[in-house]
Order: C-alpha cells, then structure tokens, then sequence
C-alpha cells in the first residue's frame, strides 16, 4: 500500500509521440494540428451555437429543410464576419452580440439612400472597425463591377473576402481565379 506525503509534492509528466513520413517542420506540425482544431471549432459552433445539435420530428423533409437554413445562414454569417474581420475567424458566441448591436435607420436625399447606425455596444470603437471594412468591401464590388448581375456580384464578394483573408497569411499565393473574381 502506497502513502503519500502530503509534504512532497507529487510530479507527473504526459508524453504523446508523433511518427509520420510528413515533411514538415516541428513548427509546422503544431500549426497544422492547431488548424485541425480550429476546423473543428466550427463544427461544435454549428451544433451548440446555431442549432444544428438535432431535430425532435419524425419528418424528414422538415429535418433537412431546418438543417438547410441553418447552414445557409451559418455560411452567410460566417462570410459577413470574415469581410468585417478578415485577420481572424470570430465566433458566433461573441461576434454576434457586437455586430447586432446596433440601431439602424434608413434616410433618402437625392435618390441616395443611407443606413446610419448608431452603436450600443461597450466595443463600439472595435465594431465601428469592423463595419468599416464591410462598407469597403460592398463599396468595392459596387465601383468595381456595376455591371454584374445578383449571383456574379456574390462571387466578386466572396474573391474579395477571400483576398482579404488571403493578405494575412504570410507567404500564401493568391489562387488566379480569386485574383481575377
């Protein structure tokens, strides 16, 4: 029968080893498995922030239906949030109170139509960044391309975002057909 001492302090020590044929420094590995985590982040943001964590019917068109737009407006919000904060991935938990807090209202002059918002969260300084960016990158695709119909306008978007998001990682190449939109 092992006493332990409670003058001693006990030490204890947790090994995990790695064997693989990769190419990669031990750097790069960290990185890749904090990616990996990161990826999975967005699946448990899915299911416990936005309601994908399972439907209580025996319909299984209503199931899909649900789970449809759950994921449609996950993706939208996620495009939304990254245009307004193209260094990082912010969660729903956190990013939804400051980019909802606002109080919107539409004026008209000239046949120029404005959304003035006025900010009540604590972090306004921080939001008003962030709906800057928004407002550049809509003002982008609108100088840009007036031409281009709903969808094109939505792909032009997307490159943009994805350029922006792209400009922080270092040594990354833009891909030609986000470049060009």
């Amino acid at each position: 029968m092992l006493f332990i001492d409670e003058n001693e302090p006990i030490k204890s020590w947790e090994y995990a080893v790695l064997v693989s044929n990769a190419n990669y420094e031990l750097e790069q590995i960290g990185q890749l498995y904090r990616d990996r985590a990161d990826c999975e982040n967005g699946f448990d943001e899915i299911k416990n922030q936005w309601g994908w964590g399972g439907y209580s019917t025996q319909d299984i068109e209503r199931c899909a239906l649900s789970a449809r737009a759950v994921a449609l407006v996950y993706n939208w919000w996620s495009w939304y949030v990254r245009l307004a904060n193209p260094k990082s991935r912010l969660e729903a938990k956190t990013s939804r109170p400051k980019l909802l807090s606002a109080v919107g209202k539409l004026t008209s002059h000239a046949r120029v139509n404005k959304i003035v918002l006025v900010l009540t969260h604590e972090a306004a300084t921080h939001i008003r960044t962030m709906l800057v960016n928004v407002r550049a990158g809509v003002e982008h695709i609108r100088r840009a391309a007036p031409q281009l119909l709903g969808p094109e306008r939505w792909y032009a978007l997307a490159c943009y975002i994805a350029n922006k998001i792209l400009a922080f990682v270092p040594n990354t190449p833009i891909p030609a057909t986000i470049a060009t939109g």
